[in-house]
């Protein structure tokens, strides 16, 4: 097996955003959210984005002003992207069923899906309006059937985004909110005089949004601890360079220190790419932010055969991977760790980003390993019940649960099967002795 790197990115002990630094901003600033509540997020507001409302939350009448500030071709658009996510949605929400089945004569196990009672979407915006974001979280929250749904966005220099907020709106947000970083997050999760808390909070951001979130994680649910973008390409001579070259530059904009990864059984294809690269960078208007990220994190990694490129990719474990291969159903059955798979050459990363359907917020920094994306399923619930409707199944039933509460050592459990052992089962059985 021979895996040949062209081009590193930095090594892993160098990739850090100063994550000490990051933990300990977050946990002062939502401790004073907690301590101060709206009094803190209007000076952290002022402090970092320079905006300091009458009111973070938008009224029906300052939506509508809003949303007539947009253009016709642009709320068509937003609308028919809307209409993808919220298909797509649908279509998982269908497939999951509740279910009830009778196990054994009169023991009746069942389980609902049950909507989160409330959500708060984040939607990014304060470098990039983050239009697509809104589609993601509110409308697949929708579908679910969450009850009560609270957006909230930065201003995006200094403003409200009326696309942004046009989003927001018509994925079905029940209260808007113009505010952004840790304290949207800590406000959303916490509360705070004017805001009530959700139940749960959804959508990226950047390092101090994410730490916010995992520092909340158990008071609040959250979707998943997403970092910066990633992108791999899994191409073989099938493929041409320009194609190689626009899709790994046109993620690496997203910011500093997302990864774009070339994997390839192609020598020429490689070197073409990189080629591409530094040419296409003379003239993107990102390339500020696009080259740091290519510097920085970029990898071109050259393999013999598919199955070595199947390895790589696995074991990276990329939130988005292209395939561009002669056999891209090979690798649909043969992968099993990643954010989200993007078959042949007519499919982009860009395309479920913004508007194709399936959801773009997805695991990073191999995440894929062991969880999904955000997906209609996150804003539900499992719950299980269960049911004993005759004498005969009681009886049953409790004199095994005695039995197996009693090898534990639990009395008490054990007591509780006893008394319907004794009254649907007509049999004498002395407190705390296993139910024969």
């Amino acid at each position: 097996m021979s895996i040949q790197y062209l081009k590193r990115g930095k090594p892993e002990t160098q990739r850090s955003d100063d994550d000490a630094k990051v933990r300990l901003s977050v946990e002062a600033t939502l401790a004073d959210v907690t301590a101060r509540g709206d009094d803190a997020v209007r000076e952290l507001s002022a402090k970092f984005d320079n905006y300091t409302p009458a009111s973070f939350r938008l009224s029906e009448q300052e939506i509508e002003a809003l949303l007539a500030k947009v253009a016709k071709r642009d709320l068509d658009d937003i609308k028919f992207a809307q209409e993808q996510v919220r298909g797509f949605a649908q279509a998982q929400r269908d497939s999951m069923h509740d279910i009830e089945v009778e196990t054994r004569p009169g023991v009746i196990l069942g389980h609902r899906n049950i909507p989160v009672q409330s959500v708060g979407c984040y939607v990014p915006g304060g470098k990039f309006p983050m239009v697509a974001s809104a589609h993601m979280s509110v409308v697949t929250a929708s579908v679910a059937g969450v009850p009560r749904i609270m957006a909230a966005t930065p201003p995006f220099k200094g403003q409200r985004n009326p696309a942004v907020i046009a989003a927001m709106h018509l994925g079905g947000a029940h209260e808007i909110y113009v505010l952004g970083g840790i304290q949207a997050v800590g406000a959303m999760a916490i509360g705070t005089q004017t805001i009530d808390p959700v139940h749960m909070i959804v959508g990226p951001g950047n390092a101090f949004v994410a730490e916010a979130k995992r520092q909340l994680f158990g008071r609040v649910g959250i979707d998943l601890l997403a970092g910066p973008t990633e992108t791999m390409l899994v191409a073989d001579d099938t493929v041409d360079a320009e194609l190689c070259a626009t899709d790994l530059i046109g993620q690496a904009e997203h910011g500093y220190n997302s990864p774009a990864v070339l994997v390839t059984t192609s020598r020429a294809l490689a070197e073409a790419t990189m080629a591409g690269i530094d040419e296409l960078l003379k003239i993107l208007p990102t390339a500020e932010t696009a080259s740091a990220s290519w510097r920085d994190y970029g990898e071109v990694i050259l393999c013999d055969t598919h199955e070595e490129m199947l390895k790589v990719a696995n074991d990276l474990a990329s939130e988005h991977v292209q395939i561009m291969t002669d056999r891209d159903d090979w690798y649909l059955a043969n992968m099993h760790s990643y954010g989200a798979l993007f078959l042949g050459p007519r499919t982009n990363v860009a395309n479920g980003d913004k508007v194709i359907g399936t959801n773009h917020t997805l695991p990073t920094k191999m995440a894929g390993r062991y969880t999904g994306g955000l997906w209609v399923g996150k804003f539900l619930k499992t719950h299980s019940y269960q049911k004993i409707t005759t004498d005969a199944a009681a009886a049953e039933i409790g004199a095994y649960c005695s039995r197996l509460s009693l090898l534990e050592g639990f009395v008490g459990h054990a007591e509780q099967a006893n008394v319907r052992v004794r009254r649907y089962g007509g049999r004498n059985i002395g407190y705390g002795q296993p139910a024969e």
